[in-house]
């Protein structure tokens, strides 16, 4: 089943095909990168703009670089949620146009859904139940995935996600943007010792988290050196920095898996990307006897394939959608596509 994904959530325009799932015959995007960095993070209105510019184009290059036309299309599937309204329009409303005109079925995908699958695309051998943890600039939680389309949400944040907050500090240290990757590549020369930063403690659900009181402290120790003239070690900030966030983590992904039994691990979102992040939830699996399963750097940021691969299981469920399907800023991983 050949299936044309659409992703237009944030800053990336995206459109790949992707095959059964598994097998990604093309995947281009337009990254809007350079264009944000001015500002210091996305502009929503720009971001939409430039969807809107890029998108027809992509799928032209996506038909063009696999030599396919349009006959040889089985389906188009598209990010309908969560993202930034006017930039997931965008991509839904070229997909409703796509499947009209066609007559193809028509798949919604959770955002989150797709970073999760992610992992299929680069393993292959990869099959539900596992756990999984999804890092991303909007949402931090422990998933259980019981099959293709049934998830069960363990642990969230409770307030900021781990990627805003990396983003945050990041901003406030004059880093370029996106600022979670130069803040990973600032810290591998630190000494994750020099700060003592918070660690969020358990709750009443001990799988849940809470990152806006290390944001707080950190920025307050950058906001109080500044007053006071003293120089912030940065790097020793950002590895001091990381090494909370990993701490908060890592050892409730270990908890789940003590807890459920389960050996297959795995992680999603941008914020996959973070070395220390990947360094230490190695270390964890491999001390428990499990298998841990990471994309890789390429797969971790926002692309189109990993839309296409969850919609194949969504097809295979039947979730789609008709001329109806909307988009929306904030929705939930449970449950059905719609």
């Amino acid at each position: 089943m050949n299936i044309l994904a659409v992703e237009s959530s944030c800053d990336e325009t995206a459109v790949a095909i992707v095959r059964d799932g598994r097998q990604v015959l093309t995947d281009c995007i337009a990254s809007q990168v350079p264009l944000h960095r001015i500002y210091g993070g996305v502009v929503p209105e720009i971001a939409s703009r430039k969807h809107m510019e890029a998108i027809y184009a992509l799928a032209d290059q996506a038909l063009a670089e696999t030599g396919m036309v349009r006959k040889d299309l089985d389906a188009v599937a598209v990010t309908y949620a969560p993202g930034l309204i006017g930039a997931v329009l965008v991509g839904v409303n070229f997909a409703k146009g796509v499947a009209l005109s066609t007559g193809m079925p028509l798949i919604p995908v959770h955002h989150i859904r797709g970073h999760i699958a992610a992992n299929y695309i680069a393993y292959p051998e990869l099959k539900p139940p596992f756990l999984c943890l999804v890092v991303s600039g909007g949402h931090t939680m422990i998933v259980h995935v019981k099959d293709y389309t049934q998830m069960e949400i363990l642990g969230t944040t409770l307030d900021d996600a781990a990627g805003e907050c990396f983003d945050k500090v990041a901003r406030v240290l004059d880093m370029p943007y996106p600022g979670g990757a130069a803040l990973d590549k600032t810290a591998q020369s630190g000494d994750d010792t020099k700060y003592t930063l918070p660690r969020s403690r358990p709750g009443e659900n001990p799988y849940n988290m809470s990152f806006s009181g290390l944001k707080t402290a950190a920025l307050n120790l950058i906001h109080h050196a500044e007053q006071v003239g003293e120089i912030v070690d940065i790097p020793g900030l950002c590895a001091s920095f990381s090494a909370a966030v990993s701490d908060t983590l890592v050892p409730r992904v270990v908890m789940a898996m003590e807890k459920t039994g389960l050996k297959k691990i795995a992680v999603a979102g941008g914020v996959a990307a973070n070395s220390r992040i990947r360094r230490d939830m190695t270390q964890a699996v491999e001390k428990l006897g499990g298998t841990l399963y990471m994309p890789p750097l390429s797969l971790c940021g926002d692309n189109a394939a990993m839309i296409g691969a969850q919609a194949y299981y969504e097809f295979l469920a039947g979730h789609t959608a008709d001329m109806t399907l909307n988009a929306y800023a904030t929705k939930s991983i449970l449950g059905e596509a719609l």
